[in-house]
């Protein structure tokens, strides 16, 4: 059978299957292979990317890169959420990356467009800074 063709392995499947379970938390591969580890059925890393590319490739998942240096996290694409159209936060403290659905950065986006003649790409911009879980926990 051909795997360039949809063809899925069982380890694809299954971390097709963790990610979905996750909703729309982001996940690294460090992650994914810790999760595998604990569940007594390990996978390799290389075999996680593997399975990673191809399910992006094919639009099941969504790949996020925001600062070159730390790993990237995916997420499982939802055909009905346009991830196109929103900011990200990424936490430095614990490495979540968030969505920012807020109609102010919708307001700047637009003004950036209209008066600097500048279109942001809301998918690759993020912006640093500290979670609220973070920030908790530092206070606790």
């Amino acid at each position: 059978m051909d795997r360039s063709a949809g063809y899925r392995t069982k380890q694809s499947e299954a971390v097709l299957s963790y990610i979905s379970s996750l909703e729309s938390t982001h996940v690294t591969a460090a992650q994914i292979a810790e999760h595998f580890a604990q569940e007594g059925a390990p996978i390799g890393r290389a075999t996680i990317y593997r399975h990673l590319d191809k399910l992006t490739e094919r639009g099941m998942l969504r790949k996020y890169t925001t600062d070159g240096v730390s790993g990237a996290c995916y997420q499982q694409a939802d055909p009905q959420e346009e991830c196109l159209t929103h900011l990200h936060l990424k936490c430095e403290s614990c490495g979540a990356l968030l969505h920012l659905d807020c109609d102010v950065f919708d307001d700047i986006q637009l003004h950036v467009l209209h008066h600097h003649a500048f279109q942001v790409n809301a998918f690759k911009t993020v912006l640093y800074g500290t979670c609220g879980n973070c920030i908790v926990n530092k206070e606790a």
